[in-house]
């Protein structure tokens, strides 16, 4: 095995999965905590590793694909696992984590490799045409989930009724579907690199059994990172109640902790100047958390009867809409500089800034 894998690679999520089972056993503690903690980090580099190796084999944009799909389904498991555990208190969860993984990736991920890929090579480029559809069902995903149910009428709140979220549910699966159609089989081409570098083009691919090994320790690896990600929460939890911030922070620390990977392999995508690859990944990883994590959430709160507030407040709503307004200018030309990059690491700064100083 470690002949076609480097050895770190697996060695990794096996030290997750045996931190995960001392901790069952041990129970929560700052040791256990800070050892967790670096092993989550390790795995995730692992994850990204794997995460490369499978893209590499299956092509674009099958690879993005791959990550973007196996995060949001194991992060909406443990939004949903967290909110069966404690449903009161957890109304606000789904909608705090999913506004902070926009926030993270339209702006933080984006910013940061607008910023790495200009820097390196001045100026790159991507096509209009698959970015300007995925920001098109990101403007109506996030617009129904997350603003149409604080002027909705049929629940008091920022609620939707059990109708009402039935129905948001169902369109935001039926979104991001379609998309999804369009982004590997209708309009697949919409989603390829402009050109290939010369290194993808000279590097075979990997072998048949080198890429299912490498899927097999994705699972593995994403798996041990949501299940650390959700044994620190109560760790994260508490600190941030000594720190007298807000409780919508640990659905930024959640979303982080999740998003890590595709952020890791967006960037190194950016620095090879493949931003075609960065904005597949980043794009399509923000759309599959509002259209899987949605429905998800939706369906549990209709099963328990349990509210789930889904609308934001004011001073989020406007961070919403600047984000998207500067997604249109940013990704209107095809190009892209470090200009752009700094400002959307700048309304990133805001977004956490106002986070922790409401």
């Amino acid at each position: 095995m470690a002949a076609t894998t480097p050895r770190w690679t697996w060695l990794w999520p096996i030290a997750a999965i045996v931190t995960l089972g001392a901790s069952w056993l041990i129970g929560s503690s700052n040791v256990m905590s800070a050892i967790a903690g670096v092993v989550l980090f390790g795995t995730v580099f692992a994850a990204v590793y794997h995460a490369e190796v499978v893209a590499h084999r299956v092509g674009e944009p099958f690879g993005t694909l791959v990550l973007a799909l196996a995060v949001t389904v194991i992060e909406a498991t443990l939004i949903v696992s967290v909110m069966i555990a404690a449903p009161a208190e957890k109304a606000g969860l789904a909608r705090d984590t999913v506004f902070a993984a926009i926030m993270i990736v339209c702006n933080g991920i984006v910013g940061a490799c607008l910023l790495m890929g200009g820097a390196r090579h001045h100026e790159q480029g991507f096509r209009l045409q698959g970015a300007s559809a995925a920001l098109a069902v990101l403007v109506a995903l996030s617009g129904l989930t997350l603003i149409l149910p604080n002027y909705a009428s049929g629940a008091p709140g920022p609620l939707y009724s059990t109708p009402q979220l039935i129905f948001a549910g169902i369109v935001s699966l039926i979104l991001y579907c379609s998309f999804v159609f369009i982004q590997t089989v209708r309009h697949r081409d919409y989603f390829l690199p402009l050109e290939v570098s010369d290194e993808d083009a000279h590097a075979s691919p990997p072998t048949a059994r080198a890429t299912m090994l490498s899927c097999g320790l994705l699972i593995v690896s994403l798996i041990a990172i949501v299940s650390l990600a959700k044994a620190l929460t109560p760790a994260v939890e508490l600190g941030i109640d000594n720190l007298g911030v807000p409780k919508a922070v640990v659905g930024i620390v959640i979303a982080a902790l999740v998003l890590l990977p595709e952020g890791l392999a967006a960037l190194n995508a950016a620095r090879k100047n493949r931003l075609q690859t960065s904005l597949n990944l980043a794009l399509g990883s923000v759309l599959a958390t509002i259209g899987l994590t949605i429905p998800a959430v939706a369906a549990v709160s209709i099963i328990l009867q349990q509210p789930l507030e889904l609308g934001l407040g004011a001073k989020d709503q406007v961070l919403l809409a600047l984000t998207v307004l500067l997604g249109i200018i940013t990704l209107g030309t095809g190009r892209t500089t470090v200009l752009q990059g700094i400002v959307h690491l700048t309304i990133f700064a805001v977004f956490l800034f106002f986070a922790v100083v409401p």
